[in-house]
C-alpha cells in the first residue's frame, strides 16, 4: 500500500511482513539479504523519492519498529534536506507525551558531536508530523564517499533495549541508504539546475524581445503590454500593471526627497492570468478593467515610497509584511491590496525623471529572489528607454506635423471652398431634377382627366345625341372633374404638411364605433371584388387624435387593401392599446392578401407618384399619392408607419401588413403646431 509523499505511509500491526526473521546468530545472512532488498528498490524505476520511502518500510518490518525515518544531514545548508518515513499504526495525539530527543536517542557506531547535532536537528524536523510517541530510538550514520549525508533512526513507542547485533545490522546497510539518499540529492541538484537553465533562457528570450520591438517603432501600448504580460508570465505572478505619472507642474523634471510633487498616475497596461482573470465580481472583490483608471501619486503610499526611493524596489512578501510597511494601509484600490498582498514595485526612471512604476502581485506569500529582481530591473530600464524615445519622437513628429500643417492650410482652405461649391452645384442639380420629375407626374396626372373631360364635352355638343348618352358623358366629366379637384386638394395637403404648416384639431373618439361607421361604404365599394371586413377591435377604447387626419389614413389604407387584394378575400383590421412608463399608443394592423411586393418596392412604397410593376400590370388606377399621404399624416400625428410582406401558402399570394402607431396626446393639449 502506497501513499503521497506528503502523507506518512501507515500499516496495521496485524499486516506486518515476517520476510525478515531476525535471529541472533544469523544476523550476517539477514543483512545480505535486507541489503540485497534495499538494492533492488534502488534500482528499480519510479520516483526517486518513493523508492527512499520502500526503503524505509523494508528497513521497518525487518526490525519490527514502529517507524523507520530517513533524513539527509547537511552542516552548511548548501544540499537540499530532504526526508521519508514509514509508519506501523498511528497514535492518538491525546496520548502522545512530550519527551525530549536527548533522553531516548542511542547512536550506533562513535559518530561525532557535529553529526550528532545535525542528526539531532534532522529528525525533530520530522518529529513533529509523526503521530506517535517516540519511547526508544536508535540511529545511524550514513556516509557516501568518506562523508556523512544523512541518518537511519528506527523508533518504537515501548521501551526498547537495543542489542549488538541490531546495530551491525543497521550498519551494514547504512551504505545502501546513504547510495539512495545520495541520488535523491544529486537528482535535485540536477533538476534545480535545469531549473536555473531554463530561467535564465525565459529571461533572455524576454530581454530579447522587449529589445526588438524597441527597435521595430512600434506603437508604446503594444511595448508596455508586451513588457509587463512577459515580465509577469515568466515569474509567474498572477497580475501585472504598468502605471505612468504625469506632472500636474509641466517644470517638474527631477524628483525630490523633501517633496513629493502633484502627479496623476494612470494604468495604461493591464495583465492577468486566467485563474484572477476568472474569479466573478463581487462586492468584495470588483476587478473591472483597469485601463485608463488613475490616482494622485500622494495619495498611494506604495507609490510615494517608490517615488522617493527611485533606483530601488518596493518589496511586500505578504500581509503581514504590507501591515509593516503601511499600518494605516493608504494604498490605491485599484492595486487590490487585500486580495493581492504579495507585491513588487519598481519605478521607472530616466535621468533623474521618475515616469512611472512597473508593478507585479500575486495573492500567495512570495519572497522575491535577486534574480527576480534583476531581471525586473532590466525590463524597466528598457520600458523606460522606450516611454522617452516614444515622447522625443512624438515632440519631433509635432514639430513636422506642424510646419506641414502651415502648408497645407491654404490648400484645404481652398478645397473646402470648392467642395462647397461642388456640393451646392449638385444640390442645384438634384433640386432641378426633382423639379422636372414633379411637374412630369404631374402634367401626366393632370392630361390624363383633362383629356377625358374635352373628350366628353365634344360628345355632348353632338346634335341629337340621346339622353342615356348624355347622362354616361356627363358622369364622365364629373368624375374626371372629381378626380381632378382630388389631385390638386392632395398636392396642396401634401405642401401643407411637408411645410409644417398644418395644426391638429384634437378630439376623443371611440374607435369601435368610429370605425364601424366607416365599414358600410368600403364593404358597398368591395362588392364587385368579393371582399370582406373582418374587425378585432376592443368594445370601448378612446382615442385623442385629429379625427380629421385619422380618417384620411385609415381611408388611403382600406382603399389600397381594396385595389390590391385578391378577389374573395378578406382584409383584416386589428386594434390594440399599449400601455408602458413612457406612452400610451394605439396599433392599428391592417392585413390582406394580394400580390407579392418586390423587396425592391418595399423602400420606396410612400414615396410620391411611385406605383409598383404589380399596379402597372393589373391595370389599377391611381395618382400615386395615397401612401405618400399616409406617411405624411402619420408624421402629423408624431405616428409610426411600417410594410412588410411575407410569403403564404400559395406561392402567387403573399400577406400585405400596414402596422400604424399613433400616440395618445395629453387632455391638456387641444391644438399645436406639428414641428
Amino acid at each position: 500500500m502506497k501513499e503521497p509523499l506528503s502523507s506518512p505511509l501507515y500499516l496495521e500491526k496485524k499486516e506486518r511482513p515476517q520476510e525478515y526473521p531476525i535471529k541472533l546468530m544469523q544476523h550476517q545472512q539477514d543483512a545480505a539479504q535486507l541489503a540485497q532488498k534495499i538494492h533492488q528498490i534502488i534500482v528499480s524505476s519510479g520516483e526517486a523519492q518513493n523508492r527512499l520511502q520502500q526503503i524505509a518500510q523494508v528497513i521497518a518490518s525487518a526490525f519490527r519498529v514502529d517507524c523507520c525515518c530517513l533524513t539527509s544531514v547537511t552542516f552548511d545548508n548548501s544540499e537540499p534536506g530532504i526526508s521519508a518515513y514509514w509508519l506501523a499504526e498511528p497514535q492518538p495525539p491525546d496520548e502522545m507525551p512530550s519527551v525530549e530527543l536527548s533522553e531516548i536517542s542511542q547512536f550506533a557506531g562513535t559518530p561525532t558531536i557535529e553529526e550528532i547535532s545535525a542528526i539531532e536537528k534532522s529528525i525533530l524536523s520530522i518529529w513533529q508530523h509523526l503521530p506517535l510517541t517516540i519511547s526508544a530510538l536508535l540511529t545511524i550514520p550514513t556516509r557516501f564517499q568518506g562523508k556523512n549525508n544523512g541518518a537511519i533512526s528506527l523508533i518504537c513507542s515501548q521501551t526498547r533495549d537495543w542489542q549488538q547485533w541490531e546495530q551491525e545490522l543497521l550498519d551494514a546497510v547504512s551504505g545502501y541508504v546513504a547510495l539512495a539518499i545520495s541520488q535523491i540529492i544529486q537528482a535535485q541538484k540536477l533538476a534545480s539546475f535545469q531549473q536555473q537553465i531554463y530561467t535564465s533562457s525565459q529571461y533572455q528570450t524576454l530581454l530579447n524581445r522587449l529589445t526588438l520591438v524597441s527597435r521595430s517603432n512600434l506603437d508604446l501600448n503594444e511595448i508596455l503590454h508586451l513588457a509587463i504580460a512577459g515580465t509577469a508570465e515568466t515569474l509567474q505572478v498572477e497580475r501585472g500593471l504598468i502605471v505612468l505619472l504625469k506632472y500636474a507642474d509641466p517644470l517638474f523634471k527631477t524628483r525630490s526627497l523633501t517633496q513629493i510633487p502633484k502627479a496623476k498616475a494612470t494604468v495604461v497596461s493591464e495583465w492577468s492570468n486566467s485563474y484572477w482573470s476568472s474569479r466573478g465580481d463581487t462586492s468584495k472583490n470588483k476587478k473591472a478593467n483597469l485601463l485608463n483608471q488613475f490616482f494622485w501619486l500622494n495619495e498611494c503610499s506604495l507609490c510615494k515610497s517608490g517615488f522617493e526611493n527611485a533606483g530601488s524596489p518596493v518589496l511586500i512578501a505578504d500581509k503581514p509584511d504590507l501591515l509593516a510597511f503601511a499600518p494605516d494601509l493608504t494604498i490605491s484600490p485599484l492595486f487590490h491590496i487585500d486580495q493581492l498582498p504579495a507585491l513588487l514595485l519598481m519605478p521607472l526612471e530616466s535621468q533623474g525623471k521618475v515616469l512611472g512604476f512597473l508593478v507585479l502581485q500575486q495573492a500567495n506569500t512570495r519572497h522575491w529572489q535577486p534574480e527576480e529582481l534583476k531581471l525586473v530591473e532590466m525590463v524597466s530600464a528598457k520600458v523606460s528607454n522606450a516611454i522617452i524615445q516614444t515622447q522625443t519622437l512624438r515632440q519631433v513628429q509635432s514639430l513636422v506635423d506642424e510646419r506641414t500643417a502651415q502648408l497645407q492650410r491654404s490648400l484645404q482652405v481652398q478645397g473646402k471652398l470648392y467642395e462647397k461649391l461642388r456640393q451646392y452645384n449638385e444640390q442645384l442639380q438634384a433640386a432641378n431634377k426633382l423639379k422636372d420629375e414633379f411637374v412630369a407626374n404631374v402634367s401626366d396626372r393632370l392630361r390624363h382627366p383633362l383629356t377625358s373631360m374635352n373628350v366628353a364635352i365634344r360628345m355632348l355638343r353632338q346634335p341629337g345625341l340621346q339622353e342615356q348618352r348624355q347622362a354616361k358623358y356627363l358622369d364622365i366629366l364629373e368624375q374626371q372633374c372629381t378626380q381632378e379637384i382630388n389631385l390638386v386638394n392632395d398636392l396642396l395637403k401634401l405642401q401643407q404638411l411637408e411645410s409644417h404648416q398644418a395644426t391638429l384639431q384634437l378630439a376623443t373618439v371611440d374607435l369601435n364605433s368610429h370605425i364601424q361607421n366607416l365599414r358600410p361604404s368600403f364593404t358597398e365599394t368591395w362588392g364587385d371584388k368579393g371582399l370582406t371586413l373582418a374587425l378585432d377591435i376592443p368594445e370601448s377604447l378612446p382615442l385623442q387624435t385629429d379625427v380629421e387626419s385619422f380618417d384620411r389614413i385609415l381611408k388611403e389604407l382600406l382603399t389600397n387593401a381594396g385595389k390590391y387584394s385578391a378577389t374573395d378575400s378578406t382584409v383584416f383590421l386589428k386594434v390594440t392599446s399599449q400601455v408602458s412608463q413612457q406612452d400610451d399608443q394605439i396599433v392599428l394592423t391592417l392585413t390582406n392578401k394580394g400580390r407579392d411586393i418586390p423587396p425592391e418596392d418595399l423602400p420606396s412604397i410612400f414615396d410620391k407618384f411611385q406605383r409598383g410593376k404589380g399596379a402597372s400590370q393589373q391595370g389599377i388606377l391611381g395618382t400615386g399619392l395615397g401612401l405618400a399621404l399616409v406617411k405624411c399624416l402619420v408624421q402629423h400625428l408624431s405616428g409610426a408607419i411600417a410594410v412588410s410582406c411575407n410569403p403564404t401558402e400559395d406561392a402567387k399570394k403573399s400577406e400585405i401588413c400596414f402596422t400604424l402607431t399613433l400616440p395618445q396626446f395629453s387632455v391638456h393639449d387641444k391644438q399645436y403646431s406639428d414641428v
